[in-house]
């Protein structure tokens, strides 16, 4: 009998299991083709799906879709799953594909992700469940960019303003979980979808702790109050004793991100490539890395990342020079007795160490810069979006296939769009036109990698290093398998023995 009540307790506790999770900032919208921000990201991701994903080794399959095909070059069909139903019930249809792809390119939403759906001529509604859409011409991410999201027309159909609906508040969506609580700065609580078309997730809850402030963060991963996050190098070389490894079963990987400081290109200073130049020239990319990061990483050459075949291995991190740097500055008119300055802008947490030693650094060039910290959403509103700054300290997450044109084509530089620095460069511009008709790998890596040296060339950002990321994972949670795409592509498989 004692058995049985063991069993049935234990059986219980797995079914019933929450898990802890951390986010370091106010989400903006739970609306996926408005989330452009990591924190809004990283909550609409359970709460809704494309018709295509990644599995967890990088190779695209289908998701809402049942199948796919490329009837021509330029015509893919979609085949849609007949089991899915939005939160709220009602069933999903190419209907809801339809009104996503319209709504994202409406000139009445702002969306940077307009981009990839530029290159379809037109989707077409064959029945129920089948969906043609056909491309201009053939584009090298004619099935990646259906990995964003779907919305529902039943609910949104008459939205008048959908930038501003209640809905970006209190969506619905046909992902693994439902939004359940959500207040700002405090905590989410999502709860798992018992009708999820691949089954109701194991993880009953999903609670995300409002945690704005690295060290907070680590006190409840001390307290053993988190099932998931991550932790920095620091922590990891000098702050973790037995009883933290006793609990946490620590992953390394490398990032799919850079850290980099954008300089406004509208901003007078910043058009003079010597002084962009200079300021390359005056930091020490190696110490950034040892220093913040304790050998945790590798210093970043430009936008896109190692191990794919964008990746220009030619291109080289300038050295530290600082007395060619006051060079190039006394060139362009700036000297000891009129130094550059100029005011750094950051969001508080990890990054203000960063902004500290890049301040240590250009220092010794005769360059003053000034720091100014600031809480993520006010960062994001009141200093990315109307942009009103002289250089920013931020970093990119990149999927897993290189697209230039969101960040570095010079049509990005239109409201909502993503080259907030004002960056252009004709000869960019084309090469990247050009990529987007190119489906041959080969022919696309090697416009990319010149498209890499280009942007290198131009300086429009001060690239600084690329992260390894450490996630710290509860070891009574199982199936943990690291992979390509990140630790959590089985989460709604994790199971955890509660004590």
């Amino acid at each position: 009998m004692k058995t049985f009540l063991l069993f049935l307790a234990i059986t219980t506790s797995l079914l019933a299991t929450t898990l802890h999770l951390s986010i370091p900032a106010n989400p903006s919208r739970f609306n996926p083709i408005l989330a452009t921000d990591s924190a809004s990201s990283s909550i609409t991701r359970w709460l809704f799906n494309g018709l295509v994903r990644y599995d967890k080794d990088g190779n695209i399959e289908p998701e809402l879709a049942q199948s796919y095909a490329f009837l021509s070059p330029t015509l893919l069909e979609f085949r849609l799953r007949n089991d899915v139903f939005w939160s709220d019930g009602a069933p999903f249809s190419a209907k809801d594909v339809l009104f996503t792809y319209e709504a994202i390119l409406s000139p009445e939403i702002f969306t940077p992700y307009s981009s990839g759906f530029s290159h379809v001529e037109s989707v077409e509604i064959v029945d129920e469940y089948t969906l043609h859409v056909r491309y201009k011409y053939p584009y090298f991410k004619a099935l990646e960019i259906w990995m964003m999201e779907v919305l529902p027309h039943h609910l949104l159909k008459d939205e008048k303003a959908l930038m501003t609906s209640r809905f970006n508040q209190t969506p619905v969506g046909t992902g693994p979980y439902i939004l359940e609580t959500f207040a700002l700065s405090k905590n989410i609580v999502l709860r798992a979808n018992p009708h999820y078309f691949e089954g109701k997730p194991k993880p009953e809850r999903l609670v995300f702790h409002f945690l704005p402030d690295n060290a907070t963060e680590f006190m409840m991963l001390r307290s053993q109050k988190l099932d998931l996050s991550s932790i920095t190098p620091l922590q990891h070389e000098r702050q973790l004793d037995a009883g933290f490894h006793d609990f946490y079963a620590v992953h390394e990987s490398i990032a799919h991100s850079y850290a980099y400081v954008g300089l406004n290109l509208e901003d007078p200073k910043f058009q003079d490539p010597r002084v962009r130049q200079a300021l390359s020239l005056a930091i020490d990319r190696q110490e950034l890395v040892d220093i913040l990061l304790f050998g945790h990483g590798e210093v970043c050459t430009g936008p896109f990342l190692p191990r794919t075949n964008a990746f220009n291995p030619e291109v080289k991190a300038p050295q530290q020079e600082s007395e060619k740097a006051k060079a190039l500055l006394a060139q362009a008119g700036y000297t000891a007795e009129n130094p550059l300055e100029f005011t750094l802008i950051a969001s508080s947490g990890s990054r203000a160490a960063t902004a500290e030693v890049l301040q240590y650094q250009l220092a010794k060039a005769g360059i003053l810069m000034r720091i100014r910290v600031m809480e993520w959403q006010a960062f994001l509103n009141t200093v990315i979006l109307p942009r009103r700054f002289e250089a920013v300290l931020l970093a990119w997450n990149l999927g897993l296939k290189s697209d230039a044109y969101s960040i570095w084509h010079s049509e990005s530089r239109r409201k909502g769009g993503f080259n907030f620095v004002g960056y252009a460069n004709g000869h960019v511009d084309a090469l990247i036109k050009e990529a987007e008709r190119t489906v041959d790998g080969e022919k696309f890596g090697k416009i990319y990698r010149e498209i890499y040296r280009h942007i290198a060339e131009d300086v429009p950002y001060l690239f600084l290093y690329i992260p390894k990321s450490l996630s710290v994972v509860n070891r009574a949670i199982t199936p943990v398998e690291p992979a390509f795409i990140g630790i959590t592509h089985n989460l709604e498989k994790w199971e955890k023995l509660e004590e």
